[in-house]
This record gives C-alpha cells, structure tokens and sequence, in this order.
C-alpha cells in the first residue's frame, strides 16, 4: 500500500467514523468502502466478521451474498476466513474448484459461483478479532499487489475499529456520562482521541475537554471540533493537565 493510498484510506476512515453514529453504521460502511477498495475490473464482495471468543458472526457485508458465504463457512466450523481470525494470518483462495484445505465448504459454496477468496485479519486484542472476508467469482482474483493493499488497509481499519469500539464501550458503561452522549458524535471521536494519546479513562478526558471548555469560553462541541480536525494536519495536541 503506497503513500497515495494510505492517505486516502485514512481520510475514508475518518470520515466514517465522524458520520456513524453507531457501531453496527460504522461496520456497515467498512465493509462497503472495504469491497470499493479492493474491487477494480472485477467485483469483489466483502464481509466484516466479528468473534468474541468462540462465537464468530458476520456483523456487517457489502452484499446478501457475502453473507451468504460467510454463513456457509461458520456452517463447517471452519474455512479461510475463520482460520485468518484464528492465525492472525492472511489466507488466500485462487480457486475453490482446486484448493484442497476445506473441500466440504469448497463443494458447498461453488455453486454460488464464487471462486477466489481471501480473508484478512484485523487485529483487536486476546479477546476478540475480525475479519475482512473478500469474494470475487474471477478464479486467481487476490494477487500479491492486492493481498498488500488490503493488509495496508487492515492495519488502518483494525485501529479505526478500535477507536469506535472503545468509545461506544465507554458509554454504554459509564452511567455519569451516557446520557451527555447518547450518539457517536464529534465530541466522542474527540474523547477517543485524547484516551488514545494520554492513555485515560473516558471520565478523564471528558474533564480535559470540560477544563478547555472552561478555559477557552467555548461550547464543548466546539473544541472536539477542533481536536478532530487537528488529526488531519498534525496529532492534536491534548494534556493531561490542570
């Protein structure tokens, strides 16, 4: 993934999680920018797989028919994609119709004519992971040039899916501040922002943007505005002071 690409792979990322307000819209978006990415002459489909310890789902697909491809392979219990989020290695399918590793779920999908696959971790913790299951019905589709693309893109989209999860995470569990922020907002990518750089808890840097607000005589909303912004140009610059 060259200069020209991570750039423009940061910005689409930014800007979905700035314009999500859940979750689940944010998943939704990943798996569509992820498909645009990647598809070019061919069409690529793309499922976004979730697993929390042992149970595996599909939280979020470019198409019913990535769906239905994930399903089949948790069907077996096993696959590509499910063993990219097990090894944390990505695996890539040329044809299903001459990989012998999974021939049960091979034989089950090659009627839905799909025949190159490749799934790509995303890196969370030692408890949960994710995937991005890729589909494309030309034979040899997923090149190396393509398989560096979208490990590039994994990288980003793993830290992006981070951020997302720990702020909703943080809302759901901190009664004193859910109700200030009862959507994913500017002002929540701000507060993912400044627990990412000094390393706190929500409640703490909620008091750093209060404390600005306080200082500076501007609305809350308007100094997260600025905080995000500022990661476009240069890290914004947050601390953890009185």
């Amino acid at each position: 993934m060259n200069d020209e690409h991570r750039q423009a792979a940061a910005a689409e990322l930014q800007d979905l999680m700035l314009s999500n307000e859940t979750v689940d819209q944010f998943l939704a978006d990943l798996a569509g920018l992820s498909s645009r990415i990647l598809g070019g002459s061919v069409e690529v489909q793309c499922g976004v797989t979730y697993r929390r310890q042992d149970l595996a789902t599909t939280v979020a697909c470019s198409s019913e028919k990535a769906r239905t491809l994930d399903e089949i392979q948790y069907g077996f219990g096993d696959g590509p994609c499910l063993h990219a989020i097990s090894t944390g290695r990505t695996v890539i399918v040329d044809d299903v119709r001459t990989d012998g590793r999974w021939p049960d779920y091979f034989a089950a999908v090659a009627g839905h004519r799909y025949f190159a696959m490749m799934g790509v971790p995303l890196v969370l913790d030692d408890q949960e992971g994710a995937v991005l299951n890729f589909y494309a019905a030309e034979p040899r589709t997923f090149t190396s040039t393509l398989q560096a693309l979208a490990e590039g893109f994994a990288l980003q989209a793993a830290k992006a899916l981070q951020m997302v999860l720990r702020v909703s995470r943080q809302a759901d569990t901190s009664s004193g501040l859910k109700a200030a922020m009862e959507s994913r907002t500017t002002i929540d990518i701000a507060i993912g922002i400044i627990m990412g750089q000094n390393r706190c808890t929500q409640a703490e840097a909620y008091s750093v943007l209060t404390r600005a607000s306080n200082a500076q005589n501007l609305k809350i909303r308007e100094i997260a505005q600025r905080i995000v912004a500022g990661i476009s140009a240069e890290p914004a610059r947050t601390h953890f002071s009185d």
